[in-house]
């Protein structure tokens, strides 16, 4: 790995950079709230593409992507290239072209809100954003984790663990508070770019010094021989499937990446967006994955808890580039972060500050609870964080059981939420129903209680796809058993007179 002093001069001049044009967005931020969550829904199709993209793929392509495929073989891309591509483009279509009808046509900033007007209920709106902050704090801390781990490594232990994070979470409290949606969308297009160039790089410099793609191949063929073999081990039809659903439909409930549903200019930029979605993906998986197989091929060794990516990098490329997209990776995991704490931010102050507690708080003053809000949840996280890395144990054992199924627990926000776009006969008790039913069955299988043990799987199935069924039964079901309560507006997502793209 290079010395330390290159490594941090990388990490420097990252973080100066996107710095820079935070500061740049924070002159064209306004005060209202609307502007710094949603940059006043004026996104263009590079931007709004790219920041998905970067906010949602970015540490799973250069760490967990790879080390399954290191370990289990290459059929991953199958799941999230091919399968979780085109389905989450497909919803991207029915969940987000609707949300995005109408939030632009009654300003709406987040899900719980647009949920809670539609039922009459601040209830509901309190209860979407609190089960959205359960998965989405820890997700939060899990991605600081591992992008201040990274530094440690990158640095070889010459910034510690408290260090590194401490410098993290102050960066990106920086130009989040400060430039809201714009900076971030920004920075972040600009860390999707550069994903996208170096995974590339560094599987044509990986094939080259290893003899060329033939040669690599065979030596796959010959080591791994099941990795050449569609399915098997792991990657059973039942898992893979279960794996691109709860995926997928998690997705889209992921508030920072829901609340990019809100923000595009206009319909053309939309579809452009979730047209050209499945390409972006297999243009930056096919290369991910394949560097994790072939690092099983030619043997390289990963240590104990360590990443694939970042070994075979050492052993075929020059320190430099390694450093260079070890980095990268932590500017990746950063990424992800920067979008979560500040759509954690607009849940906390839109969902709950607003409703509950100053109802007639004004926009400039909204405007600026949410950089307090950012703030908050910056510190929170990196406090247990902290904990965490110390092995403290205990209450935060939890929190990471519950980051390390956010997928499948926003999954279970999936088709309540589908039910109450395209069916006027849900009810605010449907609804209720649905989310608290499923979550209640969801985290009964994810968290360890000592006097429940629960299968994972029924008849071969995820337990998450179960709880899917449930909500969306629970939904359907109550609501056909309630009357639409005071308050209820059954027409304001369906009057397609009123929901009329420009």
């Amino acid at each position: 790995m290079a010395d330390v002093g290159l490594s941090l001069g990388i990490v420097g001049a990252y973080l100066v950079v996107a710095l820079a044009v935070g500061l740049l967005a924070y002159r064209l931020t306004g005060n209202d709230a609307e502007d710094y969550y949603l940059a006043s829904r004026s996104m263009g199709t590079v931007v709004l593409l790219f920041t998905t993209f970067a906010t949602l793929l970015s540490a799973f392509t250069f760490f967990g992507g790879p080390n399954l495929a290191y370990a289990a073989g290459p059929e991953w891309i199958l799941v999230m290239g091919l399968m979780d591509g085109v389905l989450f483009a497909l919803l991207w279509y029915v969940v987000g072209y609707k949300q995005w009808l109408v939030g632009r046509t009654f300003g709406y900033v987040t899900l719980g809100e647009m949920l809670g007007d539609r039922f009459g209920s601040t209830g509901l709106r309190a209860l979407v954003a609190g089960v959205s902050i359960l998965w989405l704090f820890p997700y939060v801390m899990l991605q600081q984790m591992g992008a201040r781990t990274a530094l440690v490594g990158l640095t070889d232990g010459a910034v510690p663990y408290w260090a590194g994070a401490a410098l993290i979470t102050v960066f990106m409290v920086g130009y989040v508070a400060l430039s809201g949606l714009r900076g971030v969308a920004w920075t972040d297009t600009l860390q999707g770019v550069f994903m996208l160039g170096v995974v590339w790089v560094a599987a044509a410099w990986v094939v080259t010094s290893a003899g060329g793609l033939s040669a690599v191949g065979q030596q796959v063929a010959t080591e791994k021989p099941e990795f050449v073999a569609l399915g098997g081990g792991l990657y059973s039809v039942q898992w893979m499937i279960a794996s691109a659903v709860t995926i997928a439909f998690g997705v889209t409930m992921f508030p920072q990446i829901n609340q990019r549903f809100f923000v595009a200019r206009d319909d053309r930029v939309l579809k452009r967006s979730f047209a050209l979605w499945p390409v972006l993906v297999l243009l930056l998986f096919v290369p991910a994955f394949l560097l994790g197989t072939w690092a099983a091929g030619l043997g390289v060794a990963v240590p104990e808890g360590g990443n694939v990516v970042p070994a075979l990098l050492t052993d075929y490329t020059p320190a430099w580039f390694a450093a260079l997209v070890i980095a990268g990776a932590m500017a990746a995991m950063m990424s992800s972060s920067d979008s979560m704490l500040l759509s954690g931010s607009s849940y906390l102050t839109r969902d709950l500050y607003r409703p509950l507690v100053n109802p007639g708080a004004s926009a400039s003053r909204e405007g600026w609870i949410a950089r307090i809000g950012v703030v908050v949840f910056a510190l929170l996280s990196f406090v247990a964080s902290l904990f965490v890395a110390g092995g403290s144990g205990g209450g935060l054992d939890v929190l990471v059981s519950i980051g390390d199924t956010a997928f499948g627990g926003y999954a279970q926000l999936a088709l309540p939420v589908m039910a109450a776009l395209y069916w006027a006969r849900t009810t605010r008790w449907g609804m209720i129903a649905g989310v608290l039913g499923s979550q209640a069955f969801y985290l009964a299988h994810v968290l360890p209680l000592p006097f429940l043990s629960l299968p994972s799987t029924y008849l071969g199935w995820d337990f998450a796809l179960y709880g899917m069924a449930l909500s969306l039964l629970l939904t359907v079901g109550v609501s056909l058993l309630t009357t639409a309560a005071p308050g209820e507006n059954a027409t304001r997502f369906t009057d397609t007179d009123g929901l009329q793209a420009d």
